[in-house]
């Protein structure tokens, strides 16, 4: 039995083309009972290994190789080694030194450990010594036992037990030279030893995909033969049969990979939403606790919102006990679920914008369904106005945190975030990493690049993968679609080398960047969860993690989109109110939703920088569809995207009297009336099922198929039918 202690996956970047599911299930396949990620700096796919590897039951250990500096001859001299996770304070410790790392000792684009935040954070790690890339092994090759002997001892004193001499045998010249003097040390000194092979992709064949990876990171020509070559055809992963045959003369080394696994034990709890706590205010001399805060602001929210919305005491007192009860419902869920700080920590920064000059969207996506948002002016819509539902937001039959969707003023954003940066401290918030994949046509373009292959070929190849947005394409369905490319991959090997090698590294993760509007708000500092990083050149730290697997450790992500519509309109704003007299407390709330001349624009087609209505299509379906009120702007924004486009003729006929109007049943009849017999909102989905199949909003919820889409009223996932 033997368990791999090394692995570089995709999201090591510069190398390692190991995709995680593919990986596992090697290690499954080959009956391992553990297998460790060690990507270089970094635990970016940390939790989708934990994930995937307990899946297929496969013990994860999970660790990371770091570059360490202060045990090299001289203190600029930098080397290699391997921390795997013992325990939970393991885990928040290897968290520490990859953030303070990436934000505070960035050596030519590579983050790299300080020797004394080792001696600081050290415990609940095993340390692997980095065979001849590590201080002792670097000693050793150069023949100088005694400082390999010195360091062996300090970092045998810094980690007591949990330090071992890696042994490996890679097909690299040094690599027997290195085993002999590692074991001899490691006799003398009374050290263990550990077989680890440094595996940087699945089989064999995937050698060249390997080095063409590396070429595309470090800008090199594959065929360049004087490219230092770092790698060898045997970094493959290998079975636990090959590795106990590679290492049969060093049985303690085998064996002591299992003890490794053995004792690295970490349990990750995923799944369980952990929030800030909200700083109550004081009300009427006394602090009230988040519940009864989060009630109390709500009731008087609304009180305020029905003032506006029915200037008329006899209709506001007439239309109160319909919005209460909604309110109430809500509240009893949103408490019910545990999610009172969220909606508080929401209003709080999004009224804070309002009265410090950075404008905030109405409200997009599936939050606008809650009259508590409304009243806590989080969203800016009535939902009993246009019938949205707060189940879409919230299911009480289906836990789930909730998700605003914030459009804050582009240029005043930033200002928003210092803010929560102060309210809640530096250290507890950070915006998310997200992962660019080398889609079809860049994958071609960077291995025709490597292969040395001219730039107007492999343009025209990639040109040859069809376009289509919002569509996933992939070499392969080009193939299929676009006879062209199948023929010249049939009747050219150059184009048969180029789409093989592309197809090896087409998904895989090429860049890291940071998410358009996620940031991350933590109940204490972020490193408690996970780890940090920082691009070189940038003084903003995101989570190593993306929005999936931050989500998934129990950090809450919020949404603060920046949208450069939201300052067009503040300029407006500020333009009216200096230029038109009468005009000085002119509010966009107060502007009539009838205007016939604003809809006659929009029938023009002029509605250019008019959010989501300025692409040259939607101009074009505006013409046809000659809108007349609110509610058929609404409808076309939601109609507007992939799939739900081919009901827009059918839409435009009925509204103007030149199709029939057919309703599915006579019962939903009225539901669907508003959009003139077609389903377009995820809203009339719900209803349908609970008006025809008597479920209840939440059970409709559930069953009701979504396409994934975020636009339109509520985030406009509704199917074009109900099956």
């Amino acid at each position: 039995m033997f368990v791999h202690l090394r692995l570089h996956t995709e999201f090591s970047v510069v190398d390692g083309t190991n995709r995680i599911d593919e990986i596992v299930k090697a290690a499954a396949a080959d009956s391992q009972p553990a297998l460790a990620i060690t990507d270089l700096n970094n635990l970016f796919g940390a939790i989708k290994f934990y994930k995937e590897a307990r899946g297929k039951g496969v013990k994860p250990l999970i660790g990371a190789e770091i570059m360490l500096e202060g045990l090299g001859k001289d203190a600029t001299q930098l080397s290699r080694m391997v921390l795997l996770v013992q325990s939970q304070q393991g885990y928040l410790n290897l968290s520490e030194l990859l953030a303070r790392a990436w934000t505070q000792n960035v050596v030519k684009a590579q983050a790299v450990c300080k020797l004394e935040w080792l001696k600081e954070l050290n415990e609940g790690l095993v340390l692997l010594s980095g065979a001849q890339a590590g201080p002792v092994g670097q000693a050793l090759v150069q023949g100088d036992t005694a400082r390999a002997h010195e360091v062996a001892l300090q970092l045998g004193s810094l980690f007591p037990h949990r330090f071992y001499l890696e042994l490996q045998r890679a097909g690299r010249a040094d690599d027997e030279a290195h085993v002999i003097v590692a074991v001899q040390l490691a006799a003398k000194m009374k050290l263990p030893v550990v077989a680890t092979h440094p595996v940087q992709f699945t089989l064999p064949d995937d050698y060249e995909a390997h080095e063409a990876r590396v070429c595309i990171s470090e800008g090199e020509i594959l065929g360049n033969q004087r490219r230092v070559r770092k790698f060898t055809r045997e970094q493959y992963f290998k079975s636990s049969a090959q590795m106990q045959a590679l290492f049969a003369d060093v049985p303690s080394a085998i064996a002591n990979t299992l003890e490794v696994a053995r004792r690295c034990n970490l349990t990750l709890t995923l799944g369980k939403p952990q929030l800030p706590e909200f700083p109550t205010p004081e009300v009427d001399g006394r602090r009230m606790a988040p519940e009864e805060y989060f009630r109390y602001t709500s009731h008087e929210g609304l009180k305020e919102r029905l003032l506006h919305l029915y200037p008329d005491e006899v209709e506001r007192e007439k239309q109160r006990p319909r919005y209460e009860e909604r309110l109430e419902f809500e509240i009893g869920t949103i408490l019910k679920m545990g999610f009172p700080g969220y909606f508080l920590i929401v209003g709080d920064f999004i009224n804070w914008a309002k009265n410090n000059g950075c404008p905030v969207g109405p409200g997009r996506g599936s939050g606008a369904g809650s009259l508590v948002a409304y009243s806590l002016k989080i969203t800016d819509l009535d939902p009993l106005q246009y019938n949205l539902l707060f189940e879409r937001f919230l299911n009480p039959e289906r836990v789930s945190m909730p998700d605003f969707d914030i459009d804050f003023c582009q240029t005043n954003r930033n200002l928003v975030i210092d803010y929560v940066k102060q309210k809640y401290g530096k250290d507890a918030v950070s915006q998310i990493a997200t992962f660019g994949t080398m889609a079809a046509r860049a994958a071609i373009r960077d291995v025709g690049r490597v292969l040395d292959m001219s730039y107007t070929f492999c343009d025209g190849i990639s040109k040859l993968i069809p376009n289509k947005p919002g569509t996933h394409i992939t070499i392969d369905d080009a193939i299929k679609a676009e006879p062209i490319l199948a023929e010249r991959l049939e009747k050219e090997d150059e184009v048969k080398t180029l789409l093989a090698l592309a197809q090896k590294l087409e998904g895989m993760t090429r860049n890291v960047g940071m998410h358009a509007g996620g940031v991350l708000i933590a109940p204490g500092k972020l490193t408690d969860f996970c780890p940090l990083y920082q691009q070189p050149g940038s003084d903003s730290a995101v989570s190593q993690y993306d929005k999936d697997d931050v989500e998934a450790i129990g950090l809450v992500k919020f949404d603060f989109l920046g949208l450069a519509t939201l300052t067009i309109l503040e300029i407006a704003r500020e333009f009216i109110m200096k230029r038109h007299s009468g005009q000085e407390s002119f509010a966009f709330e107060n502007i009539p939703l009838d205007d016939k001349a604003t809809y006659r624009l929009f029938q023009e087609g002029k509605t250019e920088a008019v959010f989501q209505f300025e692409s040259r299509g939607m101009q074009g379906m505006l013409r046809d569809a000659m809108p007349t009120r609110l509610e058929d702007l609404i409808a076309l924004n939601a109609l507007y995207r992939p799939g739900p486009m081919d009901l827009i003729p059918s839409f435009v006929a009925r509204k103007h009297g030149r199709e029939e109007i057919e309703y599915p049943h006579p019962m939903v009849a009225e539901m669907l009336s508003e959009t003139y017999g077609i389903m377009v909102y995820q809203e009339q989905v719900m209803q349908t099922a609970q008006i025809l199949g008597g479920y209840s909003l939440g059970g409709a919820d559930i069953a009701a198929p979504r396409d994934g889409q975020e636009e339109g009223r509520g985030d406009g996932r509704a199917p074009p039918d109900f099956p």
